[in-house]
């Protein structure tokens, strides 16, 4: 996932929710993709860092919301889905637990 899908998904979350809560962003893109100039030759190292990408496995929680009720939250997170690469779900913590 690169940091400006990270950074569409939050902007279309704290759209949406409107001062309301708050976002916690799990992931971090702390990984640079390199790329070689267009029209270069073979060979001569390699190239400069283009993006920075976050690996995301599955299972692993990439947003979470607070402060605003569950059909906000629920909205917000569907808009924001919208703009991730992959598969994702949105999925409620448990009463009573952390």
């Amino acid at each position: 996932m690169t940091n400006r899908q990270i950074e569409a998904a939050r902007i279309a979350m704290t759209r949406h929710i409107k001062r309301g809560g708050k976002v916690w962003i799990n992931i971090y893109p702390d990984r640079p993709l390199t790329k070689k100039p267009a029209e270069t030759r073979m060979g001569s190292g390699k190239g400069s860092p283009e993006w920075w990408v976050a690996n995301v496995k599955p299972g692993r929680v990439m947003f979470e919301l607070s402060g605003v009720s569950e059909e906000v939250a629920r909205e917000a997170m569907r808009l924001a889905i919208h703009k991730l690469p992959m598969k994702a779900r949105v999925v409620r913590r448990r009463e009573g637990g952390e």
